[in-house]
């Protein structure tokens, strides 16, 4: 799993790639406070070497929750900038930091 930040100097927008090597799943959405938690409004596309790839703009200066959810699995990204304990889930989320 992986996060790509590019920020563009044109405005306050950073864009955010993430990327899911998943070759065995159907379907991998991305779900955060960015999209109000749902699972279908960041739906990342299925290359053909298997790896599940999205980008969303951003506001910068901003820190976000957020989840993948693998085939229904809700699942962490690995290489999140850190971990925030959310009491609605009772797990910890994937923090991303613009």
């Amino acid at each position: 799993m992986a996060i790509t930040k590019q920020y563009l100097k044109s405005k306050p927008v950073c864009k955010v790639t993430f990327t899911v090597p998943a070759k065995e799943a159907n379907s991998v959405s991305v779900a955060g406070e960015f999209n109000e938690w749902s699972t279908e409004a960041t739906v990342l596309k299925k290359l053909k070497n298997g790896t599940f790839k999205g980008t969303v703009d951003l506001p910068k200066d901003n820190k976000f929750e957020f989840k993948y959810v693998v085939d229904g699995e809700w699942t962490n990204e690995s290489e999140a900038d850190g971990y925030q304990w959310n009491d609605y889930a009772a797990a910890d989320n994937s923090l991303l930091v613009l």
